[in-house]
């Protein structure tokens, strides 16, 4: 083989491995995401009062909170794909949902409520939303993995505890719309506790699939 000849063959070589860490991760959860749909139509599907639901503030603020969550994640997640990449000065971002749902608990505690808090927390969907977010959150997990191997994070449990929550994000964010349960309480305790374990099995899965 020519020395040109060999040059030109390297350099492709080198191209195709150097594919963007954010075109591959994008890629990878347009894939996953069908998986999650199918997921969610045949196991719980809209609620059939979306219509009137999407008058109250506090269902659209499910939405808010939950993509609030989703999109700063896949920022960070991006941000930790790079060698010597940490949260500092980062993990901020992934407090977005937590104001929210502060500003959402105070609005409605400003108003007159027919149930007490407890029974508002509680809900009447908890042990679904803690079970569902997680198993839909699953082929998105394993999609945002997939997609940020393709970079070089040296912090693979926290990478993959943020691919975690990115996952549950975009779950959970399917999820509100079957969800008959719209306070800030419920939203605040139950969509809480799933991305958490959604998050605990992206450290976990993180830690060996990330590692290098």
């Amino acid at each position: 083989m020519e020395t040109d000849q060999l040059i030109r063959t390297l350099a492709a070589d080198s191209t195709h491995r150097a594919r963007p860490v954010g075109f591959a991760l994008a890629l990878a959860l347009l894939s996953a995401a069908p998986v999650s749909g199918v997921m969610f139509f045949l196991g719980l599907g809209i609620r059939p009062d979306v219509m009137t639901a999407m008058h109250n503030p506090f269902f659209d603020l499910k939405f808010a909170v939950t993509l609030a969550l989703a999109i700063p994640a896949i920022v960070v997640s991006l941000h930790l794909s790079r060698p010597e990449a940490s949260l500092h000065g980062w993990a901020w971002l992934l407090l977005m949902p937590a104001g929210l749902l502060l500003a959402g608990i105070a609005g409605e505690m400003m108003l007159p409520q027919r149930l007490p808090v407890m029974t508002r927390l509680v809900g009447s969907n908890s042990r679904i939303c803690v079970t569902a977010i997680p198993l839909m959150s699953l082929p998105l997990l394993a999609a945002a993995l997939v997609g940020l191997r393709h970079g070089a994070p040296t912090r693979p449990v926290v990478a993959g505890a943020i691919a975690g929550l990115l996952a549950a994000g975009l779950a959970a964010t399917l999820y509100a719309s079957h969800c008959p349960d719209d306070s800030p309480f419920f939203v605040a305790t139950w969509y809480t506790i799933a991305a958490a374990l959604v998050a605990a099995v992206g450290a976990l899965a993180g830690s060996r699939v990330l590692r290098f």
